[in-house]
């Protein structure tokens, strides 16, 4: 099993139980830099990766294949967690690492923990709340809606089809009792107050 685990923002008192947890139960821990590895040596001693983030796709594609080559045997045996700053689904090198472990390795099961977003640290730092909406880039114009206390999740993806959408997952009361996944055509009429829904164009 191959675990993307986020470490949070960069204070290591923002990281989870969780997180603590799976860096002291894994077989291998992998970080992708100094800033991750000093996060995680109170738990455990890491190994740490080369990720370039510039010199052409070509030796990205290397670098991320040689990675997924050296974290795959621990993941096979065991449980093998790669840490990183932030939250793994979330812009990271996780997401282009998993994969390429998918396509060289499709028996390894794969996962994420999440952990504090940049997104949220931000504007605790800067003392702003998002209550507003906000829309989130790193270069290119997104394709993704977030909208959360979705109530009638069905009426509000049939409104987003207008736009264009035409993947939609809810998850409903994540991580509380009773949690549940609808997608596509499977969304109820409605749902809990703590309900999130992610169009996808």
């Amino acid at each position: 099993m191959l675990v993307g685990l986020g470490l949070g923002p960069g204070d290591p008192e923002l990281l989870t139980l969780r997180a603590a947890r799976l860096l002291a139960e894994a077989d291998r821990v992998f970080v992708p830099g100094e800033i991750a590895r000093k996060l995680v040596e109170p738990y455990r001693d890491p190994e740490v990766l080369e990720f370039p983030m510039s010199g052409g796709e070509a030796r990205i594609r290397r670098c991320l294949e040689e990675n997924a080559d050296r974290i795959a045997p621990h993941a096979l045996r065991g449980l093998a967690v790669f840490a990183l700053l932030g939250d793994p689904c979330v812009y990271s090198t996780f997401s282009r690492l998993a994969e390429v472990v998918r396509e060289r390795w499709p028996a390894i099961g794969i996962t994420t923990v999440p952990g504090v977003s940049s997104l949220t640290a931000a504007a605790s730092v800067a003392g702003i709340d998002l209550s507003g909406g906000f829309t989130v880039s790193d270069g290119p114009a997104p394709s993704d809606r977030i909208l959360l206390k979705v109530r009638r999740p069905r009426e509000m993806a049939a409104r987003l089809r207008e736009e264009g959408y035409r993947t939609f997952i809810l998850v409903e009361r994540m991580y509380l009792e009773g949690m549940q996944v609808y997608r596509g055509d499977d969304l109820p009429e409605e749902s809990d107050y703590f309900s999130i829904l992610l169009a996808r164009r």
